[in-house]
C-alpha cells in the first residue's frame, strides 16, 4: 500500500531539495574562502609567476629567433617576462642535473723583454758533452724475411735502442729509413722544394694537422715582431685530406705555399694509420726536419701562438741557460695518472698501454713525489 501526500510534493523531494542548497552555499563558501586568501597572498608576498602565453604570444608577433626572443625577455624591465625565463630555467635545471665543474686555467705570467731588437744569443752558455751523429736512412736486410715493408722507425734490436742513448759518437735509427734497394719508402714523404726550404731554416716554429682532425690556428700577428717574420720559419705540416678541408673553408696557400705566416709543407704517404701517431713524427724529429736549425719550437694545433718566438727562446733557454724547456701538463704531472686517464678515455688499447707502461718501469721510471 502506498501513502501519498496530496495537495503538495513528496517529503523526500523537499529534503533533496533543501541538501542541495546548503551544499551549494557551503561549496560557495570554500570558492569563496580559497579565492580570498589566494588574493591576500598575491598581495602581501606577490611571487613571481610563469606566463607561458607571453612566450607563445611573442614567438607569433614576428619572425624571431629563439635566441632573440630570450635577449628580449632577459632585458626586459617586466618581472612578468623575467620571471618566465627564470622559471624555464630552473625547470631544465631539475630534469637536467648540473654537470660536474671544470677546472679553469689560467696562463702563466712570464715576464718577457720588451724588444727583441737587442737580444744577442749567448756564446757557450750550455755545459754539456759534444758529439756526433749520424743516422740510418736504409736498411741493409730485414731481420724477419717474411716482413716485405719497411718500417718508418727502422728494425733496432734492443741492444742498438740501449746503446743509442749513450751520448757518443755513433749511427743510429732515428725515423725515415727506407727498405732496401727496390723497397718502397717507409712513409712522411715530402716534395724537394719543401725540403730545400726547410734546410734553410735557423729558428723554426712548427706544428701539424693530420687526418682532418682540427682547424687552422694562425699565430697573432701583432704579437710577432718584424724580425721574427723575416727570419723565423713558421711550418705546419698537413696531410691532403686536411689541406683540402682548410682550403674548402677559406685557408689557401698562396703562391708560396703561405697561408697568413705558416708555410704549409704537404705531407704524402703517412707512416702511421694513427694520426696521434704520426703527429709524432714532426713533433720529436724535428732535428731530422730541420737539419740547420738552432732552435725549434713546437705549437700543438689546437694552441695558438700569442707570443713572439724570439722571446720564447730568449726566456726559457738563454736566459736560464737551458738546452730545452717542456710545458707542464696543466692537470696531471704524474706517469701513473695519465696511464688511468689514457685507459678511461680509450685512446689506445688498454693491453697495448699495460705492455708500454711496462717498459717504461723496466728502464727505471718510478714514483716520485707528486705521484699519490
Amino acid at each position: 500500500m502506498a501513502v501519498h501526500r496530496l495537495g503538495g510534493e513528496p517529503l523526500r523531494y523537499r529534503r533533496a531539495r533543501r541538501i542541495a542548497r546548503i551544499l551549494r552555499r557551503r561549496c560557495f563558501l570554500g570558492i569563496f574562502s580559497v579565492s580570498f586568501l589566494s588574493l591576500l597572498y598575491l598581495a602581501f608576498f606577490h611571487p613571481k609567476l610563469s606566463f607561458h602565453a607571453l612566450h607563445h604570444g611573442r614567438v607569433n608577433q614576428g619572425n624571431t629567433g629563439h635566441r632573440s626572443i630570450i635577449s628580449t625577455l632577459y632585458s626586459s624591465d617586466n618581472e612578468s617576462d623575467v620571471s618566465y625565463v627564470s622559471g624555464k630555467a630552473e625547470a631544465e635545471t631539475s630534469r637536467h642535473p648540473r654537470a660536474k665543474s671544470h677546472k679553469h686555467h689560467v696562463p702563466c705570467d712570464i715576464e718577457f723583454v720588451d724588444s727583441v731588437e737587442d737580444l744577442v744569443e749567448p756564446e757557450n752558455y750550455m755545459n754539456f758533452t759534444r758529439f756526433s751523429l749520424d743516422y740510418i736512412i736504409e736498411e741493409e736486410a730485414f731481420y724477419q724475411t717474411d716482413q716485405s715493408e719497411p718500417l718508418f722507425g727502422g728494425r733496432q734490436s734492443i741492444e742498438e735502442r740501449e746503446n743509442s742513448f749513450y751520448a757518443e759518437n755513433q749511427t743510429i735509427h732515428c725515423g725515415f729509413v727506407r727498405g732496401p734497394g727496390g723497397y718502397p719508402g717507409s712513409g712522411f714523404d715530402l716534395d724537394e722544394k719543401d725540403k730545400e726550404f726547410m734546410a734553410t731554416c735557423i729558428v723554426v716554429v712548427s706544428s701539424c694537422i693530420f687526418g682532418s682532425s682540427d682547424f687552422l690556428r694562425r699565430p697573432t700577428r701583432s704579437k710577432i715582431g718584424t724580425y721574427s717574420k723575416r727570419n723565423v720559419c713558421f711550418v705546419m705540416f698537413l696531410d691532403e685530406l686536411t689541406l683540402t678541408k682548410i682550403s674548402s673553408e677559406g685557408n689557401i696557400p698562396n703562391e708560396n705555399g703561405f697561408i697568413g705566416l705558416w708555410r704549409v709543407i704537404a705531407v704524402k704517404n703517412l707512416p702511421y694509420t694513427d694520426m696521434r701517431k704520426t703527429g709524432k713524427v714532426p713533433k720529436f724529429l724535428s732535428h731530422r726536419l730541420f737539419p740547420s736549425a738552432r732552435y725549434s719550437i713546437w705549437i700543438d694545433s689546437k694552441m695558438r701562438l700569442n707570443a713572439d718566438p724570439m722571446l720564447i727562446i730568449e726566456y726559457f733557454l738563454w736566459r736560464k741557460k737551458s738546452e730545452y724547456a717542456i710545458s707542464r701538463h696543466y692537470d696531471r704531472s704524474c706517469v701513473w695518472e695519465e696511464v688511468l686517464q689514457n685507459k678511461r678515455l680509450n685512446k689506445y688499447n688498454h693491453t697495448a698501454i699495460d705492455e708500454q707502461f711496462l717498459y717504461y718501469q723496466s728502464d727505471g721510471l718510478i714514483k716520485f713525489n707528486e705521484c699519490t
